[in-house]
């Protein structure tokens, strides 16, 4: 069978083709010379396959879309509760090169705007690291965050260190803050190479679905930071990463997003994809005219919505009476709902004479899942019934009744 999800692509792309709406960036003379019609989408699962359509191979330099993956970086490499010291996770409601800080502690409002990604980029690798060791911290983590080596564009980099006064105005309000250390000029020519980094929207649906996956890269199965990591980065890119149409974006399209001023567009959906799209046209916000198109698209036929409400009746635990007692099935993923669902009919089960738990169907447990379900375990077996459990590929870990007891394997 051919797979139809290409052929979606093919028609989201047709159907943006002709929006000729919005410029390319002009303000860097590399970007300004780009080819307009250029066209592409792709789209990663966290299981690791990509699907794309139109120009999915032409490379264009990552410009502000570094931003969440350096912050990311910055967070492994120095810790939450150092990052939080010099850069806000507050939407900033003002353009993405504002020179504007928090009024009474002077941090950047959050590492999406150049104020806090430039903060961040001086933040990367080990303290006292040198402009070009943080370089290439990031070259690799995004290399393998994307799952190939990945090259800066030095001519794109050269143009835009070029007409970066207003970076250095960031930068020396930064360091008369006493927000960044070491020289001004280093830092702010690593963060221009930083966002020189060549990629295609199959490289960028990959990153993003690496996030998705809780920081996890899909085809590489390489764990590259932490759940906490991915989750802080997600939650950043939702409040602030459409800059001031941050608001506009979250309702209208609902998914945790970051553009460029190349023309890139990155999108994710925990647990489920990443996303890209690319057209160097931007709008007046600075954000790519067909790529919002693309992702309002998807947004509203794929129902990905970060908060949309699935209206179908929960089956995710179906009871059934036995001889035995009762026999409670669980599907999908355990996690709060599905467990307080369990919960509940369990309640009244102590009287049957026993409980039988079949979690063949069960995708996973998160671990909120597994320890409510194994608190209600121990409670029917506190209240003498006798407890059974039916997990063949053991995906309940340690069901340890507390006591040293566990159920009967059946």
């Amino acid at each position: 069978m051919k797979n139809p999800i290409p052929d979606y692509l093919d028609e989201v792309i047709s159907g943006v083709r002709d929006d000729s709406q919005g410029n390319v960036a002009d303000y860097i003379p590399q970007l300004a010379a780009a080819d307009p019609d250029v066209l592409a989408i792709a789209v990663t699962t966290v299981h690791g396959k990509t699907y794309s359509a139109g120009d999915s191979n032409e490379l264009f330099s990552i410009q502000s879309i570094s931003k969440p993956f350096a912050y990311a970086a910055a967070l492994i490499d120095r810790g939450f509760e150092r990052i939080d010291l010099t850069v806000d996770v507050e939407p900033s409601g003002e353009a993405f090169n504002e020179l504007s800080l928090e009024g009474e502690t002077h941090r950047p409002k959050n590492a999406m705007i150049n104020a806090g990604a430039i903060a961040i980029h001086s933040l990367v690798g080990s303290e006292g690291c040198s402009g070009e060791s943080r370089v290439q911290r990031l070259l690799g983590f995004f290399s393998s965050l994307a799952g190939r080596e990945l090259e800066i564009d030095e001519e794109v980099c050269q143009s835009e260190f070029e007409h970066a006064d207003r970076n250095f105005a960031i930068g020396h309000m930064l360091r008369n803050y006493n927000l960044i250390d070491g020289d001004v000029h280093e830092t702010v020519l690593g963060y221009t190479k930083q966002c020189s980094i060549l990629v295609s929207v199959r490289d960028l649906s990959m990153m993003t679905a690496t996030l998705a996956a809780g920081g996890v890269q899909p085809q590489t199965g390489e764990r590259l930071m932490s759940p906490e990591v991915a989750r802080q980065v997600m939650s950043v890119m939702a409040g602030a990463g459409m800059y001031d149409s941050a608001g506009d974006w979250l309702t209208k399209v609902g998914i945790p997003a970051k553009s460029g001023v190349s023309g890139g567009m990155v999108g994710v959906l925990p647990n489920q994809v990443g996303i890209s799209a690319f057209s160097p046209r931007l709008d007046t916000h600075g954000n790519s005219q067909r790529g919002r198109r693309i992702f309002e698209r998807l947004s509203a036929d794929m129902g990905m919505h970060l908060f949309n409400v699935d209206p179908s009746t929960d089956k995710s635990v179906v009871k059934e009476l036995t001889d035995d007692g009762a026999v409670f099935h669980l599907h999908g993923t355990v996690q709060f709902l599905t467990a307080s669902n369990l919960l509940y009919q369990m309640t009244d089960s102590e009287s049957l004479g026993g409980a039988t738990l079949d979690v063949s169907r069960v995708d996973s447990f998160s671990d909120v899942g597994r320890r409510m379900t194994l608190e209600g375990m121990r409670r029917l077996h506190q209240d003498g019934s006798a407890i059974r459990l039916y997990d063949p590929e053991g995906k309940l870990p340690d069901p340890d009744f507390g006591n040293g007891e566990y159920p009967v394997l059946v």
